[in-house]
């Protein structure tokens, strides 16, 4: 099985050669985000190399330079963390430095600069033949940084990571990062190590940590940052005040000097120490943490893990403002958490990642929330399918390979993952936590419990994983609908457009669109043999919060024998215009260019009366479960079905519930064709109890019901009375027949 990793690519040909020599000769290339480009500049020595892409955002990396090399055999060439020379492994402290001769400092002169230049600028090394760059903050995670397991390995998924977090550094449009991750990734070891990295270069600085709960923030303090610093070499740890391993706060400060009587009567001059005058804590969890207060960087852990009464978004609105003064950001926020069930904390962070994407961005260049979301896949970072590069085993490979940790990898990591989920899919349940643990995509990773759902959510993530796996948002076009020339109610045409409000999959042949039939001055749909569509519509344009819910449109076709899909839903359209006229435009058009009928919700009306002010009442469906002559007044007039009655609610519901068992999901070797994720989502959260929140399946469910709507037809209740001839019976037994009465 061969497989293509999506998460970063090289952006090419983005510079003029000539451009770029120059630039570098004079060094000219400044740290941060470049507008004439659009991509972030991480390089400190204002030269710069290679252009990669991860998640959206372009950043520019260093120029080559002295790229360290273990080894002249290729396959000997890894990252190897550097010996720390025993000679000053015995010096704990700048005074035990300050009391050797001159002649030792010179010999470890160059040696601690350059590790303060690797730690500011970043590091060169060859892996497996490839020069290979990494930040200054992945140095000294790398390096100097004590983990659980002692130090950590080298990962090209941490590599990634590090260069997205020093791009969302140098930008200052950011407040940083929010990286939506899977278990087991390092995350909370590699956000302690850059605390402590920081801290330990900042004056008057204050960092933070939060977690979901107060007792994991101050275990993350107490188990990764305190030891982290602790085991720091000399030469980078600053003068610390109160105990070696505080539990609330580490303080880089000076400590008070104590006055003794000796000293006062020998008039002992106390010699005047420097100290940063900068902390680490922790704060308990809370909407309000660190409000009023002002930080360099904040460590945010399990933010997708916040329960009720506490909510990540409220908590993020207070913090941003701890990381800016004014306009101007001075401090980041480095957020990561796998995500809990969405009614479990996993929704507020869900809605925090996608308000990060960096393809998104207000006026003033900001994301909605600030912050630039990443999503590394699982097979990126599972233990146990690193070789000794620290690379991914994504396939099979054909010779078993030598992990990292000396363990020979026979199966790649997406078999195996494969072969997890196969086990698991008669445990919905277990599934998807396996999921929100262990994602491949971002729809893995905020997959939700299966107790509440009224569907086969078997079928239904079956069919979202296939669309997915094989890529099959190329069967769909997003585009619009606009009358030709203009001119209304004459013939539609539909227009690709990626930011069109519509997404098809089937379009009609030439012959069979706009085949709408003049009778009697009136107007019906040529084509309700193929297909018809189902609305969720709306009536007022706006709403007092702005959050008013969609208007829904689908389309689905008929089994028949036309050239067109059988049992397919070819339209979706999920989205709230400016006005709702608009929207009423939209759906006509759709109506009339496919030729088919609708059947809406008449609760909400404007959208039927507008159809019958232009002529196209016959498009609309009169409610399939009463007889023409039991309609009341307005049904008639303008058609569609109620959404109060508890008969229908049953009916839509089981509708859906129908075509999900018959039509979605595998059947033998072969997956479904509903392509539209959106509406396999919707369906997979549909409450029946609270409809309102689900546009998509009220729509679809009417689509279905529109094209299945003989099964609706009231069954008339016939008596049948005995018809009398005249004629009587008789009972013939004994000698003399007696009448029957």
């Amino acid at each position: 099985m061969s497989y293509t990793q999506t998460l970063w690519k090289e952006v090419k040909d983005i510079i003029n050669p000539k451009i770029l020599s120059k630039q570098n000769r004079l060094k000219k290339w400044e740290y941060g985000y470049n507008s004439e480009y659009d991509f972030i500049v991480i390089s400190k020595t204002g030269k710069i190399g290679q252009v990669i892409e991860i998640q959206n955002l372009r950043i520019a990396l260093p120029a080559e330079h002295e790229c360290f090399k273990r080894s002249e055999i290729k396959e000997k060439q890894y990252w190897e963390k550097q010996e720390y020379p025993k000679e000053l492994a015995r010096i704990k402290s700048r005074f035990d430095w300050n009391e050797y001769p001159t002649e030792f400092k010179e010999k470890w002169f160059d040696y601690i600069d350059e590790e303060f230049q690797r730690r500011s600028d970043g590091y060169w090394f060859f892996n497996n033949g490839e020069p290979t760059y990494i930040t200054g903050t992945h140095y000294m995670y790398l390096q100097w940084s004590k983990i659980d397991v002692g130090s950590a390995d080298y990962r090209e998924a941490n590599r990634l990571f590090f260069i997205f977090w020093e791009a969302c550094k140098a930008d200052t449009r950011c407040y940083g990062m929010c990286y939506l991750k899977n278990r087991r990734s390092g995350f909370s070891f590699m956000s302690s190590a850059e605390l402590v990295n920081q801290a330990t270069i900042s004056s008057d600085a204050r960092f933070g940590i939060l977690s979901k709960t107060g007792a994991d923030a101050k275990k993350m303090f107490t188990d990764k940052v305190v030891p982290i610093s602790v085991n720091y070499p000399f030469f980078f740890k600053p003068i610390q005040d109160g105990m070696d391993r505080p539990k609330t706060e580490l303080a880089y400060r000076v400590p008070a000097s104590k006055l003794t009587r000796r000293k006062l009567d020998d008039n002992v001059k106390l010699e005047e120490l420097q100290g940063l005058d900068t902390t680490i804590d922790w704060k308990n969890t809370g909407d309000n943490s660190y409000d009023g207060e002002k930080l360099k960087i904040l460590a945010h852990d399990e933010s997708g893990k916040w329960e009720r009464p506490d909510n990540i978004l409220n908590n993020w609105r207070v913090t941003k403002t701890t990381l800016r003064l004014g306009r101007r950001i001075v401090g980041k926020c480095m957020m990561g958490s796998t995500s809990n069930a969405l009614d479990k904390g996993g929704n507020n962070f869900k809605k925090l990642y996608n308000s990060s994407d960096v393809t998104k961005r207000n006026r003033n260049g900001q994301t909605a929330s600030g912050l630039y979301s990443l999503f590394i896949p699982m097979e990126w970072n599972y233990e146990g399918f690193m070789d000794t590069f620290g690379l991914p085993v994504f396939t099979t490979p054909k010779d078993k390979i030598i992990g990292i940790d000396n363990i020979p990898i026979e199966t790649g990591v997406i078999e195996h993952w494969e072969n997890e989920v196969e086990g698991l899919k008669e445990d919905q349940d277990s599934l998807n936590e396996y999921y929100r643990q262990f994602p491949r995509t971002e729809k893995h990773a905020f997959r939700d419990e299966a107790k509440q759902s009224l569907f086969n959510l078997v079928k239904i993530y079956e069919q979202i994983d296939y669309n997915e796996d094989f890529n099959n948002n190329v069967k769909v076009t997003t585009g619009s609908f606009g009358w030709e020339n203009g001119v209304k109610d004459t013939r539609v045409l539909f227009f690709p457009n990626n930011n069109g409000r519509f997404k098809v999959t089937w379009l009609p042949n030439l012959s069979s669109q706009n085949n709408v039939i003049l009778k009697n001055g009136k107007k019906y749909p040529g084509n309700e043999h193929i297909g018809a569509f189902g609305c969720d519509s709306y009536d007022i344009s706006g709403t007092v919060d702005g959050k008013g819910s969609n208007g829904a449109l689908h389309g689905l076709t008929k089994f028949s024998m036309e050239d067109a899909p059988p049992n397919h839903f070819f339209l979706e359209y999920i989205a709230r215009p400016e006005t709702a006229e608009i929207f009423f435009e939209d759906v006509l058009m759709a109506c009339v260019f496919y030729g088919m009928p609708i059947l809406a919700e008449n609760n909400k009306p404007r959208l039927l009366y507008y159809f019958k002010r232009r002529g196209y009442r016959d498009f609309s469906i009169n409610r399939p479960d009463k007889v023409y002559n039991k309609l009341s007044i307005t049904e008639k007039e303008i058609g569609g079905i109620p959404n109060s009655s508890e008969d229908i609610k049953q009916a839509h519901a089981a509708a859906v519930e129908s075509y999900i068992e018959t039509y979605i999901g595998y059947k033998t070797e072969n997956c479904g064709d509903m392509y539209f994720q959106k509406t396999l989502e919707d369906w997979a959260k549909f409450s029946i109890n609270n409809r309102t929140k689900h546009d998509a399946t009220i729509s679809s469910g009417l689509a279905i019901m529109a094209c299945n709507r003989h099964n609706y037809r009231p069954v008339s209740n016939i008596k049948i009375k005995p018809l009398s001839l005249g004629m009587k019976k008789y009972n013939n037994e004994g000698s003399i027949s007696q009448i029957i009465k």
